[in-house]
């Protein structure tokens, strides 16, 4: 049974748990992106509309970073969690029966609320280790995000392809049961740190971005490559299905699996954290981003062009991921929920941006549009890091 400790400390078993059920989580904002040819079928949308649908799941997510994350430090966080867990099971049955778009955009919004899962865990971690061993720690938890980012695309596709776009809904709220149990039963409990009450803890949560310039600068940088990266990942199922791929949602969805790269690098970027220090990785990151979408647009329809440009991208996005929360969660270890909510609210408001401008570029200049504008967001980036602090 758990028991109450101010800082428990993580088992092998408890980070293992963690990092699959961040996986199991996060898959569920990505879920609906290989199925969009398919709803825009039944509904009879446009790519206008399309784009509403991944925008809806991050602004959802966004949203929960801002008035639920911070809740981590006042509430114990294994109550919290199976609080998300019931309202992402029901939100996937909502979008299961949704006979509209409408009720399907209320859907994905509450499920990209409840995935704030992701986001309670990791903080929750952070503050089971000490700081030598955050990096090694959050790179295993970033390869659970990234497996679940990514392979999220390839499950979806396939089930999405056999059984239609309403049975990955009902995979999903399977899937989300089975973790909100298991996270209930052996995740230990925690004593908060913070006595606040609600909206003195809300109003604590944007003062503290105020008061610290390096979060802000991290945030931005952050919410720009994650643009990048989701102007990709919105626009890729549409490119890959007309000519000359010509792929139907199934093989769209195995884009994921070449993008495991990204588990790889989320990996590495714990231990060259160590030896190169944040900045310094987050920039070499930012290059190779760069470069997978220079290949993707210099040679455009080519099919190896595509897959070496997204192992680049992904690998360089969990890449600087792994550096930057490694930064974030050293600025203040008694306010970790709220400061990581308020980096990964920008972090996902900028992946939002970045759905939406990504369709509507694609619709008025198709691919090149998609390049040109990723690698706006990159430079944006790449500016924000400049003039953070070396760490």
């Amino acid at each position: 049974m758990p028991t109450n400790t101010t800082s428990p400390s993580l088992s092998r078993f408890i980070l293992l748990l963690m990092t699959t059920a961040i996986a199991a989580t996060a898959a569920n904002l990505y879920y609906n992106q290989p199925i969009l040819p398919l709803i825009a079928q039944e509904f009879g949308l446009t790519n206008g509309q399309l784009g509403s649908i991944p925008a809806l799941t991050q602004f959802g997510y966004a949203f929960a970073l801002l008035f639920i994350s911070p809740l981590g430090d006042a509430i114990a966080r294994r109550r919290l969690i199976a609080c998300l867990s019931s309202l992402l099971v029901a939100s996937c049955l909502l979008a299961v029966f949704s006979p509209n778009l409408f009720l399907l955009l209320i859907a994905v919004f509450l499920i990209g609320v409840s995935a704030n899962i992701t986001q309670q865990l990791i903080p929750f971690a952070a503050s089971m280790v000490s700081a030598e061993n955050k990096g090694a720690t959050l790179s295993t938890l970033m390869m659970g995000l990234t497996l679940g980012i990514l392979l999220s695309r390839t499950l979806s596709g396939f089930v999405g392809e056999q059984f239609g776009w309403r049975a990955v809904f009902i995979m999903s709220a399977g899937i989300s049961s089975i973790f909100g149990v298991l996270l209930f039963i052996f995740l230990p409990s925690n004593k908060p740190h913070s006595q606040l009450g609600y909206w003195a803890l809300i109003k604590s949560t944007l003062s503290l971005f105020i008061k610290h310039k390096s979060l802000q600068k991290y945030t931005f940088s952050g919410a720009c490559w994650f643009a990048s990266f989701n102007v990709l990942w919105a626009t890729l199922a549409i490119h890959v299905s007309d000519a000359p791929f010509n792929y139907n949602a199934q093989q769209a969805g195995l884009f994921g699996v070449i993008a495991l790269a990204g588990v790889i690098g989320a990996k590495l970027a714990g231990r060259w954290v160590n030896k190169l220090g944040s900045k310094n990785v987050v920039m070499v990151a930012l290059v190779l981003i760069a470069l997978g979408f220079v290949i993707t647009g210099l040679f455009a329809g080519n099919l190896i062009a595509l897959i070496v440009g997204i192992i680049l991208i992904d690998f360089g996005i969990f890449s600087a991921q792994v550096a930057n929360q490694v930064r974030v969660f050293s600025i203040d270890p008694s306010a970790q929920s709220r400061i990581n909510g308020i980096y990964m609210l920008g972090y996902y408001i900028g992946g939002a941006i970045g759905s939406m401008v990504g369709l509507k570029a694609f619709a008025l200049y198709q691919w090149p549009g998609v390049i040109a504008v990723s690698l706006l967001f990159l430079v944006g980036s790449a500016c924000f890091n400049a003039f953070a602090k070396r760490t």
